[in-house]
């Protein structure tokens, strides 16, 4: 009777009792079975450390063309895309009026030469005056030493000659004033005729005409702008870098720039200079690096990636970055030993993009591993791993 109230419940839980059973075999075979896992061996390639940079492309060489006086723009020559030529006429001031000031000043510098030649013929008269007026002097002092000319006539030669003298010496300052004149008129001519001339703007240098400002029938003063203009001869990217990367850079060294409009073309290039000054927020600073390739396709101020490159080592023992495991500073991986996972420190050396350099701690086709899938658990040392033969990763290659 006992034993019947004994076994009733547990006839009446059987079921659950089973239940809980399997349930922890199966907690047991996963908790205990072999991790899935992707391997690749350590293999020797070409490594490429690099530093990037975000920025835009700029000219080396930009000017805004801004006229020197205030009139009014007459033509435009040129548009936004055109590419000019040193010394080619761009636009056209209005040139009316300072035509008119030019010939004003022209006909001033006649005026003054035949002013100025007027009064050296005047000098040439006053001249034959006074030698006639020394002669007559002469002759009368010889003859009032022989008591033959009265002194009356002696003091009139003496006057005579002071006035002829006097003649001489007006006309002579009256040349000294008429030549000042003149040097002022040709200085006044010289003055319209640039100003004539800044009516004109012409390119400064062989480039391209990246922005039209103005149009024909405003008014333009000094400074403002009616083109924008850039040098094609040199173009670069100047790209913000971090400032941790300052002490690895310097100029000449080759480049990888991707636009963003062609993100899987890298185009060729090499640092121009270094920036002097990092931002005090973001601390960033400029690198200037020269594109010496375009895309077919392109534009100022347009986006793009500088991957820079700060060390090249070849044929040396590397694995993809991914497989890397830091506890705290002290970086390791985990490799394949007879199906277990067993934790190997390592040295690192040069980081490429995807890949990192092993110094120490691996061996040529040593086999490392990493967790398959996304929520994968993490490995422990000496955890049983199973690698599917679909996951095993031949070397990729690569930077």
């Amino acid at each position: 009777m006992k034993a019947a109230r004994v076994l009733e419940p547990l006839r009446r839980s059987w079921k659950w009792l089973l239940l809980l059973a399997v349930v922890g075999v199966g907690i047991a075979r996963v908790k205990w079975a072999p991790v899935p896992v992707e391997a690749v061996p350590v293999w020797l390639d070409t490594i490429v450390a690099e530093v990037m940079g975000t920025g835009t492309l700029e000219a080396r060489v930009k000017t805004t063309l801004s006229p020197r006086i205030q009139e009014r723009l007459a033509e435009v020559l040129v548009d936004q895309g055109d590419t000019v030529k040193a010394g080619q006429l761009l636009a056209r001031l209005d040139a009316g009026e300072l035509e008119r000031q030019l010939a004003v000043a022209e006909a001033t510098l006649n005026a003054v030469k035949a002013s100025l030649a007027r009064t050296r013929a005047d000098e040439e008269r006053a001249l034959a005056v006074q030698e006639q007026a020394r002669l007559t002097h002469d002759r009368a002092l010889a003859l009032r030493a022989t008591q033959i000319a009265a002194q009356a006539d002696v003091d009139k030669a003496i006057e005579l000659r002071q006035v002829a003298d006097a003649e001489v010496n007006r006309a002579r300052a009256a040349i000294a004033e008429a030549e000042l004149q003149v040097i002022t008129a040709e200085r006044n001519l010289a003055y319209h005729r640039e100003r004539l001339g800044f009516t004109q703007l012409t390119s400064p240098y062989d480039g391209l005409v990246v922005r039209r400002d103005r149009d024909p029938g405003g008014v333009v003063v000094p400074g403002s702008s009616v083109l924008q203009l850039i040098s094609t001869n040199e173009l670069w990217i100047s790209a913000w870098v971090d400032e941790t990367s300052m002490a690895g850079l310097a100029p000449d060294q080759p480049a990888r720039v991707v636009f963003r409009s062609l993100p899987e073309t890298p185009f060729p290039g090499r640092v121009a200079r270094l920036g002097r000054e990092a931002d005090r927020e973001t601390r960033e600073f400029l690198v200037d690096v020269r594109v010496e390739q375009l895309p077919a396709n392109w534009a100022v101020g347009q986006r793009a990636e500088v991957f820079i490159e700060t060390g090249r080592r070849t044929a040396v023992p590397v694995i993809p970055q991914r497989y890397v495991v830091w506890r705290g500073r002290d970086p390791g991986v985990f490799v394949d030993a007879r199906g277990r996972a067993a934790w190997r420190p390592v040295r690192l050396g040069l980081h490429g993009r995807d890949l990192v350099e092993v110094t120490e701690g691996l061996a040529e086709n040593d086999r490392v591993v990493a967790p398959l899938g996304v929520r994968a658990r993490s490995l422990q040392a000496g955890q049983r791993i199973r690698v599917p033969a679909d996951t095993t990763r031949a070397p990729a290659g690569g930077r």
